[in-house]
């Protein structure tokens, strides 16, 4: 930026930008980072406005959640710690952190129930941004590290030891046939809702912290 040189205006009259002309990025996420950063200052400079629209308008926001649980971390009563973050666009735009209302048999069990928290909360997001006309992908995108919740969210068969969760199957199921989500596999190092689980070292503590978005205001 040191070597900018600064326009009259936020944009020129001759610009005709096309998505389907010029070399794709080596890294889309730097730019993704840069439009969502902009479009918070349209809140407050609406001259800017039909610029940023322009480097927008091609793509759709996608609603993407992280979902975890610490199992039987209550040491007094055994019940678990669920937590997870929605992120609209690569902003964090709601979270959670709270104890379950129930004792979790394993950590199946407790994982499932914390994507059936988040599966809630995102299909309630997705219509209100519908309502809004916000432009946003027709599926949802959740999140979460453990392999057997996946599988029983896409498996069709109800197995005999998931029972006692029978309703929060059959709610992240039916949304799951439907299009409206999808539950795929992240890994644990990168599971970002363990901030909001755990006690966490200070290195994996601040790394998360910084993916959050949190701003440091000292």
């Amino acid at each position: 930026m040191d070597r900018s040189n600064a326009l009259p205006t936020p944009i020129i009259t001759t610009s005709h930008l096309s998505a389907d002309e010029g070399s794709p990025l080596e890294d889309e996420h730097q730019y993704k980072s840069i439009v969502e950063a902009l479009q918070y200052v349209v809140i407050t400079s609406p001259d800017i406005a039909y610029s940023v629209n322009k480097f927008t308008r091609t793509s759709k926001l996608l609603l993407e959640g992280y979902s975890n649980a610490s199992w039987g971390s209550d040491v007094d009563d055994r019940r678990s710690t669920s937590g997870f973050c929605v992120f609209l666009g690569g902003n964090p735009v709601s979270w959670s952190s709270k104890k379950q209302h129930v004792v979790s048999r394993s950590t199946a069990e407790v994982e499932y129930r914390s994507v059936a928290h988040i599966a809630a909360e995102m299909i309630w997001i997705q219509s209100l941004l519908t309502e809004l006309c916000v432009p946003v992908l027709p599926k949802a995108l959740v999140l979460c590290d453990s392999s057997t919740a996946i599988a029983v969210a896409g498996n069709p068969i109800m197995h005999s030891k998931f029972k006692h969760v029978e309703l929060y199957i059959f709610f992240v199921r039916e949304n799951v046939a439907a299009g409206v989500l999808q539950v795929g596999h992240v890994p644990g190092a990168y599971q970002i809702v363990d901030i909001l689980t755990k006690p966490l070292s200070a290195s994996v503590f601040n790394r998360f912290w910084d993916q959050l978005r949190v701003v440091n205001m000292n």
